[in-house]
């Protein structure tokens, strides 16, 4: 198994789609950097006495604008990257007979699918880390953020959780689906649930009748459900900042990607259901390729 796992962390590092991603977050992070530099050097705040409350209170705001457009599109990075990672894990190489020269050895099938997620989830958590570490740097160069130690850990299990998720989804995905058709049926399938996400969080600030209300959050209650993805990331901004604990006090309300309404927070019981549902997916999909046919 071990032997598997190392072999899929050389393969990721070989494959153009790793090169391309670490390219495109070097070009993501310069970009943010200017972007939080200008966010970070308000207007408002030359000429105010720095030990001020008022002057605190402003950088946090604009560190709480920053923090969320980073791992706003942070997100969208580490689940493509989970995504495009593993999408051929099974038919891909089931194509190239790849399977047909390793399975016939005294090696379980589940060790093999076991070694193969353990090789992308670590992989992606490590890329995780080193991106949530270079999004706080940058904000808290330009602002003022969280530096509550338990409340950073919190946020980036959150934040890496969703990298187990998709691999688990996607690696299912391809024990039924061409390579190809997975990519495209895992790409469609996180972007409902992005979008469902974005509709539930502005849905608190249209003026929508009762049973319009009622009805929309069924719907984006639903789409959630299907890849609670998005509800890890939304919940993962509420632990960074503390929310709960700043009796409505959401400094996620300044930005545009943020908590506009308390009671969108997904709660524990989600969180605990994301999990639950990433630890039957995965056994469905250890099932699935204990019968599927090589």
């Amino acid at each position: 198994m071990n032997i598997i796992m190392s072999m899929t962390w050389k393969e990721l590092l070989r494959k153009r789609v790793m090169l391309l991603t670490l390219i495109m977050t070097v070009v993501f992070l310069v970009g943010f950097w200017f972007v939080a530099r200008a966010i970070g050097g308000d207007a408002s705040l030359q000429g105010m006495d720095p030990n001020s409350i008022e002057h605190l209170m402003i950088r946090f705001s604009n560190g709480a604008i920053i923090l969320t457009l980073g791992f706003f599109f942070g997100a969208f990075v580490i689940a493509f990257l989970a995504i495009f990672s593993s999408f051929s894990a099974l038919a891909g190489e089931a194509e190239q007979g790849v399977l047909q020269a390793l399975l016939p050895r005294p090696l379980p099938r589940w060790k093999w699918y076991l070694g193969r997620w353990l090789g992308y989830v670590t992989l992606g958590i490590g890329y995780a880390l080193l991106l949530f570490i270079a999004i706080l740097f940058i904000a808290e160069a330009n602002a003022a953020i969280p530096r509550d130690t338990m409340a950073l850990v919190k946020s980036f299990l959150l934040f890496s959780s969703v990298v187990p998720m998709l691999i688990t989804v996607s690696m299912l995905g391809s024990g039924f689906l061409s390579a190809i058709g997975n990519g495209v049926f895992m790409t469609m399938l996180y972007g409902a649930g992005w979008l469902g996400g974005m509709i539930d969080n502005l849905s608190y600030s249209m003026p929508l009748a009762p049973k319009a209300m009622n009805s929309l959050q069924n719907m984006t209650g639903i789409i959630s459900m299907l890849l609670p993805a998005d509800g890890l990331q939304r919940r993962m901004m509420v632990e960074l900042f503390s929310v709960n604990e700043i009796l409505g006090m959401n400094p996620l309300n300044d930005s545009p990607f943020g908590i506009s309404d308390l009671s969108s927070i997904p709660s524990n019981a989600f969180v605990a259901y994301a999990a639950l549902y990433t630890a039957a997916v995965f056994l469905i999909g250890v099932l699935r390729f204990q019968r599927k046919d090589l």
